[in-house]
C-alpha cells in the first residue's frame, strides 16, 4: 500500500513543475493533527503552534564577521560557549513550541549541518516532529538563492506538503529571545495575513534595518529597507520602529507573493520586495517585540561585526550582563560535547595556580598555572603555564603555549598559539600578522605567525624550578 508520504510528493511535484501563473495559490488546509496532546514548548500558547512551520534563514555568508566565517557560515559562529548563533533562534522556537523546522542553507554549511544533526534530535519523528535542513538543490532553475525571498521559494517543494497554516520565517544569525506564540495569537486576533517583529532602535542606527510605519492599531502603512533618513515613532522623535526580520505568514499568502516576486527582476529580499508589494493589499501588521530575556532593556542584537560580536561576547563576562544565559525558565539548548569538567590546576609552591576572573569556561577547559580575566572559553581550550588572557574568547581546541600573553583578541578554532607569542599588545606587529578591526580586536587564525615576545629572566627560572619538580606540563 502507497504511503500519505508518497502521495503529499506527488502533490509536490505537480506544484512546482507547472508555470507559476497555474499553480494554485491556495494552500489546503492542515490535515488533523497527529498529536495527541499539545507540543510540550514552553510557551503557554505552544498548543496553538500545531498548524505552524518555522523556517530558519542560515545562508548567509557574514562577510563582515570575516575570517571567523571563513570556513563557517554565520549563524554557526560561536557565541557564549558552547552555544552557535543558530542556536538561540532554534530555542526560541522550541521554547515556543514550534517542533516542524526548516533550517535553509547555503554557504559552507558542513560545520552547521553537523551541529544540528548533533544537538538537535531533540523533537519526535513518531509525533510529526522534525528539524531538518534544506541545501540549495536547484529546484525551480540553474541558479543559487537570489535572496531570502528566493531562499524560501526554492523549498515551496517541501513546504506545502507539511501543510502549515502558517509559516513563520526567521534570521538564524540574530541572539534574542522571543516567544513566537505571543506573536501568532497577535496574528490571528488582528486576521492578519502578514505579522513582521518589530522594535524600536535609535533613530542613528535605524539606517541599518527595515524601517515601520503603523497606524493607531499597529497596521503597517509603510515601510522602507535601510533608508538613509530614517522616520521616527511618532511622539519618540528619537527612536524609529525597526523590522527584526521575524515574520509570520499565512501559508496561502506567503506562497501567492513568492510566486509573483519570482516573475519579476527585484531583489527577491522579505524586506525590499514582499512586505512593500504586500502593502494596501492584504492586512500587514505589526507586532511590537516582547522580551522573554528579563531584564530592563530589550535585547535583539545582530551582531554582523566582529566588533559588535566582540562587545556582545565580552558583557556576557558581566556580573549583571544585558543576556541571561542562566535562566531555567528560557533553556538555551546546543550540541554539548562529551568533555569533563573544567579544571584549574598546579596549586604548589612557586606557581601561581590557574584562575579564571570574571569569565565563561566551558566544559573540558584546562588552566594551567595562568591567569584568565573576562575572557570567553569555548570547549575543550588547554591554556599552559605562566600565561596572561585578558579580555578574550578562545574557541573551542585552543591551544596556549607556555608564557603566551593574549589581551582583547579572538583566536578561532583550534588554533595553536606558540609559547611566548605576544597578541594584543603591540599594535604595528598585529596588524602585519592578523586581522585587526576598527575597535582594536585582534583576531587570529590557524595561517597567522604570532609574534614571539622575550620572556622574562624571573618566569624562566620558575619555570625550570617547576620543571624539575616534575610538574611540567
Amino acid at each position: 500500500m502507497l504511503s500519505s508520504k508518497f502521495f503529499r510528493w506527488i502533490a509536490a511535484v505537480s506544484l512546482l513543475r507547472s508555470p507559476p501563473e497555474a499553480r494554485p495559490h491556495q494552500v489546503p488546509p492542515a490535515p488533523r493533527t497527529r498529536w495527541d496532546t499539545p507540543a510540550a514548548g514552553h510557551s503557554a500558547q505552544g498548543s496553538n503552534m500545531l498548524d505552524t512551520l518555522a523556517v530558519v534563514l542560515a545562508g548567509g555568508t557574514g562577510e563582515r564577521l570575516y575570517p571567523l566565517t571563513k570556513d563557517r557560515a554565520k549563524p554557526a559562529v560561536y557565541f557564549g560557549g558552547p552555544y552557535r548563533i543558530i542556536d538561540f533562534s532554534l530555542s526560541n522556537c522550541i521554547n515556543s513550541g514550534i517542533r516542524r523546522i526548516f533550517i535553509v542553507t547555503q554557504y559552507k554549511s558542513l560545520s552547521l549541518t553537523r551541529h544540528v544533526r548533533m544537538g538537535w534530535n531533540v523533537v519526535s519523528e513518531e509525533l510529526g516532529e522534525f528539524v531538518e535542513i534544506l541545501p540549495p538543490q536547484k529546484r525551480v532553475g540553474e541558479h543559487w538563492y537570489l535572496g531570502t525571498a528566493d531562499a524560501v521559494y526554492q523549498n515551496l517543494y517541501s513546504l506545502v506538503p507539511e501543510r502549515p497554516t502558517h509559516v513563520v520565517v526567521l534570521a538564524g544569525d540574530h541572539v534574542y529571545k522571543m516567544d513566537y506564540a505571543r506573536m501568532l495569537q497577535f496574528h490571528r486576533e488582528r486576521q492578519a495575513a502578514v505579522t513582521l517583529a518589530s522594535i524600536e532602535v535609535p533613530l542613528a542606527d535605524a539606517t541599518r534595518f527595515g524601517v515601520v510605519a503603523v497606524d493607531e492599531d499597529e497596521r503597517i502603512v509603510g515601510f522602507q529597507e535601510k533608508p538613509r533618513d530614517p522616520a521616527p515613532i511618532p511622539g519618540l522623535p528619537g527612536l524609529a520602529l525597526a523590522s527584526m526580520g521575524v515574520y509570520i505568514f499565512n501559508t496561502d499568502v506567503l506562497v501567492q507573493a513568492l510566486e509573483e516576486d519570482a516573475r519579476q527582476p527585484t531583489a527577491h529580499d522579505f524586506g525590499r520586495d514582499i512586505i512593500p508589494a504586500l502593502l494596501g493589499r492584504v492586512p500587514v501588521y505589526s507586532y511590537r517585540f516582547q522580551d522573554e530575556n528579563k531584564k530592563a532593556a530589550k535585547y535583539w542584537r545582530d551582531i554582523g561585526t566582529i566588533d559588535a560580536y566582540y562587545e556582545a561576547s565580552m558583557d556576557l563576562c558581566q556580573i549583571n550582563p544585558e543576556f541571561n544565559l542562566y535562566d531555567p525558565d528560557w533553556p538555551l539548548r546546543t550540541y554539548q560535547p562529551q568533555a569533563p569538567p573544567a579544571k584549574f590546576v598546579f596549586a604548589d609552591e612557586g606557581r601561581r595556580c590557574g584562575q579564571a576572573l570574571d569569565s565563561i569556561i566551558s566544559p573540558g577547559c584546562i588552566v594551567s598555572g595562568s591567569r584568565i580575566v573576562g575572557s570567553v572559553l569555548c570547549p575543550n581550550v588547554r591554556v599552559h603555564s605562566f600565561c596572561h588572557v585578558d579580555r578574550c574568547i578562545l574557541m573551542p581546541g585552543v591551544r596556549v603555549g607556555r608564557h603566551a600573553r593574549l589581551r582583547r583578541a579572538i583566536v578561532d578554532r583550534d588554533v595553536v598559539i606558540p609559547r611566548g607569542a605576544l597578541i594584543g599588545y603591540d599594535a604595528e606587529e598585529d596588524r602585519r600578522r592578523h586581522t585587526v578591526t576598527e575597535g582594536g580586536v585582534v583576531v587570529v587564525t590557524a595561517d597567522d605567525e604570532p609574534l614571539i615576545g622575550p620572556i622574562p629572566e624571573e618566569a624562566l627560572r620558575a619555570e625550570a624550578d617547576t620543571d624539575r619538580s616534575g610538574l611540567a606540563t
